[in-house]
């Protein structure tokens, strides 16, 4: 008789780790929440206010989401007329905040469920077009510009995660012609539309993928009625509240405000490829894997050469004269965007199928519209552009290895591991830079906040968030209510700031430190991650400066400098 082989169990780690193995969605989900789970405590931050503001409102008018004034350019105006996003965020932020409160922590852990939806809907999306999906949602999840979007309260993860899954349903609808599928779908575009405007762009992109795969348009084409038709109603519905149809007025705003010269133009172009390969590194940190050392050489000089160009015929339109360093930064960064432009159209000119051809608009109208339409370059804008690059770029991946190509999985695993590391550091940065207000407020409210005297303060943002929680009041520059001995705060980098005309005396300075070597938004270095009027690139290395704050009185007769005097 045989003896029997001893059975080997498993240990149960290695259990779980195959288990999660087999279940990517598992592990996408768990790496989203490891990486943004930190970030929950960030104090808010740019636009985050406006959507908080909009949200609590929202709790007592739900039907009217901006009938309210805020002074967010220096004097109170109808929130209808500063905000150019449609409100559904708002609203999503309004349920959340309802049940769970409004805390910091409270409102960024809702925005998980949007994060992780993006990835697992890229994971999903991306097995039509290549075979190793989870690689695509991980180039996604590690990106810059997609960390920073998720760790804000802000409304561009959110349209991208219906963005992403509008064209699962409707992909997947047309390959068995599931009418529930395209309803999903079209359900889909419309909240993705009334969460930002730029979800509107789904629907030539659908309309066209669904004609060059020569679908019968009565498949399809009534689908799309129900976007249209949310769109239209939402236009008359605010012109009715507001006295304007905001999703028309959103238009002429961008085409208003953005510049019609040929050399802004140019700088756009420029700032838009510089922004496209820093806030999507990890794609760019792929570029030697993807082209053979002939085009790699071609690719490089050409790029290097054109934003060369670019760069020092607009150099003079930057906010402070760029540096040495500023210089090679743009210049390496937009490098990097023209070659990940070069693989949308490589990818297009190979295979001319609708499938390249629905990630070639998808990516390149992302572009166009960020660069030329758009108020002004912002990694937020980019945002869209990461899942097509991703698949793209683990498609050419696919396409060069049944070529002959070989990459060792080191290879392969450097530009992740690189582009993730910059992400992580660049999110941090963003992190810091959201603190400093927060801790300026708390700090100027100690000092000067629980006094006779009234406390003021100039400048927007978190810095504006945090003020008003201590008990500030934002400066109404047309209607100045001033008496004498109140306290005015002024920040020294913040948006919407104007000098002060009114006889003032100067009492001191508060400076916050801001810590690492990386910075998203400081114009002696170039970064401009939120706005690119503060510089044209969307992070860069360099020492930040100390935010600070200075504090003044309000001094008609000269008494308080005077006293300080006399002091």
């Amino acid at each position: 008789m045989a003896a029997r082989k001893p059975q080997i169990r498993a240990k149960p780690q290695s259990v779980w780790i195959e288990r999660l193995a087999q279940r990517p969605a598992w592990l996408l989900t768990l790496a989203t929440l490891i990486v943004l789970v930190p970030f929950l405590g960030k104090p808010f931050n740019i636009d985050d206010p406006l959507f908080v503001w909009a949200a609590r409102h929202i709790q007592a008018h739900p039907l009217n989401p901006y009938g309210f004034n805020v002074n967010w350019y220096g004097y109170d105006w109808p929130m209808w007329d500063i905000t150019k996003n449609p409100p559904l965020a708002c609203y999503y932020l309004a349920g959340f905040g309802s049940v769970f409160g409004w805390s910091e922590v409270a409102l960024h852990a809702a925005f998980l469920l949007p994060a992780i939806a993006t990835v697992l809907g890229t994971h999903r999306l991306a097995r039509r077009w290549c075979q190793r999906p989870w690689l695509a949602a991980v180039l996604t999840l590690f990106t810059p510009v997609y960390l920073v979007s998720s760790t804000t309260l802000m409304c561009d993860v959110l349209m991208l995660a219906f963005w992403v899954w509008a064209l699962v349903f409707w992909t997947e609808g047309t390959d068995g012609n599931r009418p529930g599928f395209f309803a999903a779908a079209a359900l889909l575009i419309t909240l993705a539309a009334l969460t930002k405007y730029f979800g509107a762009c789904l629907l030539p992109l659908v309309a066209v993928w669904s004609a060059v795969r020569k679908r019968p348009a009565r498949e399809w084409l009534g689908w799309l009625a129900l976007p249209v038709a949310a769109l239209l109603a939402y236009q008359f519905i605010t012109r009715a509240l507001y006295g304007h149809g905001l999703l028309a007025d959103a238009g002429k705003y961008a085409t208003a405000i953005h510049g019609s010269s040929i050399l802004l133009n140019v700088k756009a172009l420029l700032t838009a490829l510089a922004f496209t390969g820093g806030c999507l590194a990890t794609m760019t940190f792929f570029a030697p894997l993807l082209w053979s050392r002939r085009e790699l050489l071609i690719i490089a000089a050409a790029s290097l050469a054109g934003a060369a160009i670019l760069f020092f015929a607009v150099s003079r339109t930057f906010p402070t004269r760029p540096g040495t360093g500023e210089i090679l930064q743009v210049l390496f960064w937009a490098a990097g965007g023209t070659s990940l432009i070069a693989l949308v159209l490589a990818e297009l000119y190979r295979r001319r199928d609708a499938d390249s051809l629905l990630l070639a608009c998808w990516a390149l109208g992302t572009f166009v519209f960020t660069a030329f339409f758009n108020w002004i370059v912002n990694g937020r804008s980019i945002l869209p552009m990461a899942v097509p690059l991703a698949i793209l770029v683990v498609r050419r991946l696919e396409q060069r290895t049944s070529a002959g190509a070989k990459f060792s999985p080191a290879l392969l695993i450097a530009p992740v591991v690189a582009g993730g590391a910059l992400a992580i550091w660049v999110t941090t940065a963003d992190y810091f830079l959201a603190v400093a207000p927060e801790v300026a407020a708390q700090a100027i409210h100690s000092a000067y906040g629980t006094g006779a005297h009234r406390l003021w303060f100039q400048g927007h943002w978190g810095f504006q968030y945090y003020m008003e929680k201590n008990g500030a009041m934002a400066l109404d520059l047309q209607h100045l209510q001033l008496t004498e001995g109140d306290y005015i705060a002024m920040p020294s980098d913040n948006s919407n700031v104007y000098p002060l005309k009114e006889p003032v005396t100067e009492l001191e300075t508060f400076a916050v430190p801001v810590t690492g070597n990386l910075t998203i938004m400081n114009k002696e270095t170039g970064a401009g991650f939120f706005a690119s009027l503060w510089g044209p690139l969307p992070f860069a290395w360099g020492r930040s400066d100390a935010q600070s704050v200075t504090i003044f009185a309000y001094d008609p007769t000269g008494d308080v400098r005077k006293a300080a005097e006399k002091h």
